[in-house]
């Protein structure tokens, strides 16, 4: 989560009572000299005799007040954990002042938050940048002009032991996130949820095209365990790690769709698994508890994760180009209707 520093104080003029008396005097003066100047004939603007009547003053309107912000007129979907998450709810409320008038618990970016969102049950849900439900559906992805979001590049995180046994690994899993561009990850995704591609087929499709498959083959190598959490977009990218380990001889296990990061990190930290697919900044969040060491910069944001995953008996090899952060979108007739475009327009008063 981004730490907004606060702002700066307003910066105001000194006040000089010596000048504003000064200033007084000198228009007492001047009323003074312009009554001796018009009471004469020579006046271009006589008094208003006794039959006029003066003009009425002029009543300014009160200005009206601003209405309630768009937020709290509409219902947010996400992921049940996204009010205590720094880079959900939580963040919308510390960093962007949001409210809104309802949160609905659906899943973490998935299916059924783009059916919400067709439906009209909620009017913003969270989808991650990548994909590509957004631009199937139409939906608008608004800008996070706040920068709450942080560098959440793909990164594979490891055992240290299985690495410290098969250096070889980190050698071909870093070889893999070396190609895995954004419109890369983007378009392995669109085939596994637009195009109905199995996500083992998708991978194999991808990995021989870019070179990684067949592989060498071989056999008799270490055991190694794949995982991922409930995430799609994660178990694609360990599809992509497990076809390419096996085709190099490992012997890999896979445990897809463990579930959320509450789970898989003990899951890692234990051997149960020995590789995930990761996201820098949130993973970083998550060993730290949410201590805001995360910044916008990939290498720097790595570094920090493996520093505080080393203790774990855990690292992080090199971050991917590919980034998938959390994303907040609203229908195509919603940012119509409100003017939408940064999640900062949430906040304006609603029409």
């Amino acid at each position: 989560m981004v730490m907004l520093a606060p702002p700066a104080p307003d910066i105001q003029e000194d006040f000089d009572p010596m000048r504003t008396t000064r200033v007084l005097a000198l228009g007492a003066s001047l009323l003074v000299l312009l009554g001796a100047c018009t009471a004469g004939g020579g006046s271009r603007t006589p008094s208003p005799t006794a039959t006029e009547t003066p003009p009425e003053p002029t009543v300014s309107a009160a200005p009206a007040t601003p209405g309630p912000a768009i937020s709290t007129t509409l219902v947010l979907g996400g992921p049940p954990e996204c009010p205590q998450r720094p880079f959900c709810l939580k963040g919308l409320e510390q960093v962007y002042g949001l409210r809104f008038a309802e949160f609905k618990p659906l899943d973490a970016g998935g299916p059924i938050t783009v059916e919400a969102l067709k439906s009209g049950q909620v009017q913003v849900g969270l989808l991650f940048t990548s994909d590509p439900a957004i631009a199937t559906n139409g939906f608008v992805l608004l800008q996070d002009d706040k920068q709450l979001q942080l560098a959440d590049n793909l990164i594979p995180v490891v055992r240290t032991a299985v690495l410290d046994a098969s250096p070889e690994i980190g050698g071909l899993l870093n070889g893999i996130v070396a190609k895995l561009s954004q419109a890369e990850l983007t378009n392995l995704n669109k085939s596994v949820t637009v195009d109905a591609v199995d996500p083992a087929d998708a991978a194999k499709t991808w990995l021989t095209a870019n070179g990684f498959l067949p592989g060498p083959g071989g056999s008799g190598k270490a055991k190694v365990v794949v995982g991922s959490t409930n995430f799609y977009e994660q178990e694609i990218v360990g599809e992509l790690f497990a076809q390419t380990l096996a085709a190099n001889g490992y012997q890999v296990e896979r445990k897809f769709q463990l579930g959320n990061r509450e789970i898989v990190f003990p899951a890692l930290e234990s051997g149960q698994i020995d590789i995930l697919a990761e996201y820098a900044a949130t993973a970083l969040e998550f060993v730290n508890a949410g201590a805001g060491e995360a910044s916008t910069d990939p290498a720097a944001t790595a570094a920090k994760l493996r520093e505080r995953i080393a203790p774990k008996g855990l690292t992080a090899l090199n971050p991917a180009e590919a980034t998938d952060q959390n994303g907040f979108v609203v229908t195509a007739e919603m940012a119509a209707k409100y003017g939408l475009v940064s999640i900062s327009d949430l906040a304006k008063p609603a029409p």
